[in-house]
């Protein structure tokens, strides 16, 4: 008996001390990680920061030379649903679909290129988008952001309260954190398409003080919603946040 009882204490033990390994790896693992996202930030705000003094001085040396200074095309747009699902043409609500904007007042990133500006031309009068700032993004992430988790069509719809999730679904693409999500599209990162298909299309709300007339467009004499609102997109965001 007392060689029995001295096995299992040995044995309680043993498990206890691999336990106690396997926590402090984990903790070891966790804190490289931290820093690691830590680095890249700073890395991130430098390479923001240097975008913006080299737009600066673009811009300066054009007026010196009385010129004008065109910006490159935008790589992204955020686009917001406007429209529900009565009378919708069937041509727009697959594209809806495909854009998964399911609901009205949903809103995604999308890239540009031809094909998404062929799907946009569709959608049009039932959407209104433009070019996010980094700060629209990162408001995005943080108040609205909810991401895809579970099994392939029978995903679950869970908040982002850490980088646990982040880390475990997009580890392997080098994307740990809300900033490196941040960085991937903004910037239109090389995992643009896994960082978004990863995140649950955004739940907006009405904006506050309301729109101005949706049957009308943004950029008609008389001012309505739908369409392309370029920059100005940033202020219907935060009213819908």
């Amino acid at each position: 008996m007392t060689s029995l009882r001295a096995k299992k204490v040995n044995k309680n033990k043993e498990l206890k001390q691999a336990a106690a390994k396997k926590i402090k790896t984990l903790k070891l693992i966790n804190k490289k990680k931290r820093n690691d996202l830590r680095q890249r930030t700073l890395r991130y705000e430098e390479e923001y920061e240097s975008e913006r003094k080299k737009i600066i001085e673009l811009k300066r040396e054009a007026r010196k030379n009385n010129c004008f200074y065109r910006e490159a095309e935008k790589k992204v747009v955020f686009v917001i649903r406007l429209k529900g699902v009565n009378k919708l043409p069937p041509k727009v609500r697959s594209v809806f679909r495909l854009l998964r904007l399911l609901q009205v007042h949903n809103g995604v990133f999308v890239k540009v290129n031809k094909a998404t500006k062929e799907m946009l031309k569709i959608v049009e009068p039932y959407v209104t988008y433009g070019y996010p700032t980094l700060s629209t993004v990162r408001k995005l992430l943080y108040k609205r952001g909810y991401v895809r988790v579970g099994k392939v069509r029978r995903y679950a719809r869970k908040k982002i309260q850490d980088n646990a999730d982040i880390s475990k679904h997009l580890g392997k693409y080098n994307v740990h954190g809300i900033e490196d999500m941040v960085y991937q599209l903004y910037t239109c990162g090389p995992v643009f398409k896994k960082v978004n298909n990863f995140l649950w299309a955004f739940k907006l709300k009405p904006p506050r003080k309301g729109f101005k007339a949706k049957r009308h467009a943004f950029n008609e004499p008389r001012p309505g919603d739908w369409g392309n609102r370029e920059a100005h997109i940033n202020e219907l965001i935060n009213r819908m946040i």
